[in-house]
């Protein structure tokens, strides 16, 4: 359980470093591009990869380029939702994302579903609905934060799709991660030096660096769980998401002073509800 906790509270301190970086006039695109120089070095050492025989033709180059592009691309939406949206709201918005992930391995990968996971899918996009409309009233920052939360939402449900297609092909898990880092900080790198014709300085840089830390502290930390816990996966898949939406809602309640609108409230208490029932739906 402590490797779960561990996850979820990296994952939600990613989102508070944004955050706090963005107010404090740090570039979000800067900080997301050097995350994958980090990422890329843990991954090579935590997860040692086979590089050296990376098969050219059978490898899915297409698919690691498209996802090397996806990766900071919403990387970039997430930071764009905390700023506009809030922490609570973009927290709930990112983890509902397998909502879309289960329906697409429903209507791609023919998955057979049972009743109770038909409940959770449908309290999951219940609950999206709510936090997006909680902003409907607002002006300005609420309209463009309703658009980040849902592309935040779709995106990241959009990465896990291909995340499950890349492995279904047959290449390995930390290759594929590895390659995928690799992929979206030279992209990333291409990206800064065409728009802004420099890196950034050494604070955005410095910044940067302890954000792909943790960025990649978070999926190592949930892999490991997974492999100590094999046996019981719908404790880790309950307890990471519904820890990052607690986590994610107290960090916007206590530093952020964000209030909970009685659509969010609703929205939080069927987001929880939806991830309960899912996880009972896989370990049935």
């Amino acid at each position: 359980m402590e490797l779960i906790f561990a996850a979820a509270l990296c994952s939600v301190m990613v989102s508070i470093l944004l955050k706090t970086g963005r107010n404090r006039g740090l570039n979000p695109i800067h900080l997301i591009a050097w995350n994958y120089a980090t990422a890329s070095v843990l991954c090579y050492f935590w997860f040692k990869p086979d590089l050296a025989h990376v098969s050219v033709t059978h490898t899915p180059w297409l698919l690691i380029f498209a996802l090397g592009i996806l990766l900071p691309s919403v990387f970039l939406l997430l930071a764009r939702a905390l700023q506009t949206a809030g922490i609570l709201k973009t927290e709930i918005a990112q983890r509902l994302s397998v909502v879309l992930s289960l329906a697409a391995a429903y209507f791609i990968f023919q998955e057979q579903f049972s009743q109770l996971k038909i409940i959770g899918i449908g309290l999951g996009i219940t609950a999206v609905i709510c936090i997006l409309l909680s902003n409907r009233n607002d002006t300005g920052t609420g309209i463009r934060g309703m658009l980040y939360l849902g592309l935040v939402w779709v995106g990241y449900a959009l990465i896990d799709v291909l995340l499950k297609y890349t492995t279904s092909l047959g290449l390995q898990f930390a290759v594929t991660l590895n390659l995928m880092f690799i992929c979206a900080f030279i992209l990333s790198m291409a990206y800064l030096l065409i728009k802004y014709h420099h890196f950034g300085d050494l604070k955005h840089i410095g910044v940067g660096l302890v954000l792909g830390g943790l960025n990649f502290a978070n999926i190592a930390f949930y892999v490991k769980a997974h492999m100590l816990l094999k046996d019981t996966p719908a404790i880790v898949f309950a307890g990471m998401n519904i820890l990052v939406v607690v986590f994610g809602v107290l960090a916007g309640l206590v530093f952020f002073k964000e209030r909970l609108k009685p659509a969010s409230s609703l929205g939080l208490v069927l987001g929880l509800a939806s991830v309960i029932c899912l996880a009972y739906a896989m370990s049935a």
